[in-house]
């Protein structure tokens, strides 16, 4: 069976269970502070392997390799001289083999840490090529998906977006991040996110990291009126707070779990953990869900218009703009409106053109 006719049956049947957190799990077990993650996992294979193994136990249907810094920019930054491809192609075949057929591997893409032209130094050609070395490994990797996750500016997802599919027609779900004000750290709004990315071919968008589970039920509920495609949602354990150097999150998992139901209610279709989140909080998810029915996307198609900042839901309500005729280059004069002849005949007015011929007179 195709791989995304899997997924999309397996989003039919019921809500999907993501994992939680890697960072932390790999800190419990060793990274040391300054170590980049991806290559570490490299050396430590063991230790990457029994923390996807833990989530499948749990009860994840989906694990994230452990890719989400596995590009150029964040590579480099390392002092990594491996290659891009090879890096996640082998993070991904790790995910694989803990996996074998119990979940399914979903190919990690994070941000770049650079901003998008004009807003930072990084063109938005070079960022599509950045992000298709990645995805080229992990998808040769063997994974079943692919998930671009933590964004904070839309111009750099739609990069990572346009070049997962010009690779491939793989599944690809987009996660952004929003700030406490309902807004990516760019300005953009969860509705303007939405449209813009499943306009793209984005097959599941969504939020991740952002604040607890309760406030991004919010972000989720303001996605859903326009969706035609499955929302994700993949909370943090409540707000991270500090004790010295060390980042805490307070939210147990019973807890965490007890949110749920409303992050169902606000619409999500695909529910786990980010930063704070454990194997005993996804376990505790998955128990909270018991196999229920996802809340399908309300609309198959929708006319909309958005742009980083803001959008335009087009509907059957609002009126009818007729622009053409003024922007026309062929220098048509401006169109003329005939109202139909006599009130209430059922009639409808007509348009003619300042140049439109006459009949000829006999």
């Amino acid at each position: 069976m195709n791989k995304n006719i899997k997924i999309k049956n397996l989003l039919n049947k019921h809500v999907v269970i993501l994992d939680g957190a890697t960072g932390t799990e790999l800190q419990k077990n060793g990274l040391p502070a300054g170590a980049c993650p991806e290559i570490w996992c490299l050396k430590n294979p063991t230790v990457i392997q029994d923390v996807h193994a833990a989530y499948v136990k749990a009860g994840a249907q989906i694990i994230y390799t452990c890719s989400f810094g596995a590009n150029r920019f964040k590579l480099k930054q390392y002092g990594v001289k491996k290659d891009v491809y090879s890096v996640n192609l082998e993070l991904a075949r790790l995910a694989r083999q803990a996996c074998g057929k119990k979940a399914l591997v979903a190919g990690d893409i994070g941000p770049t840490g650079l901003f998008v032209e004009p807003f930072g130094p990084l063109g938005f050609e070079e960022a599509v090529d950045a992000f298709k070395e990645q995805a080229r490994g992990l998808i040769d990797g063997g994974c079943d998906l692919i998930v671009i996750e933590t964004m904070i500016d839309i111009q750099e997802t739609r990069a990572a977006l346009l070049a997962v599919k010009e690779l491939s027609d793989i599944f690809t779900m987009t996660s952004m991040t929003f700030e406490k004000d309902g807004h990516t750290l760019g300005g953009t709004p969860p509705e303007s996110a939405l449209i813009t990315l499943q306009s793209l071919g984005a097959d599941a968008v969504g939020c991740n990291c952002s604040a607890g589970p309760e406030q991004m039920a919010e972000f989720i509920a303001a996605m859903k009126p326009y969706a035609t495609v499955p929302l994700l949602a993949k909370p943090n354990a409540g707000i991270p707070r500090l004790e010295g150097l060390k980042t805490v999150f307070d939210m147990d998992a019973k807890t965490f779990a007890g949110h749920a139901r409303k992050l169902l209610s606000a619409g999500a279709n695909l529910l786990g953990g980010c930063c704070g989140t454990t194997p005993e909080h996804i376990a505790a998810l998955a128990k909270a869900i018991g196999g229920r029915k996802p809340a399908k996307p309300s609309r198959a198609s929708i006319a909309a218009l958005s742009s980083s900042r803001s959008f335009l839901h087009l509907d059957e309500n609002q009126p009818l703009f007729v622009i053409g005729e003024r922007i026309n280059p062929t220098g048509k004069k401006q169109a003329v409106y005939h109202p139909p002849d006599g009130a209430g005949t059922g009639k409808a007015g007509r348009f003619t053109s300042g140049r439109q011929r006459r009949p000829a007179r006999h």
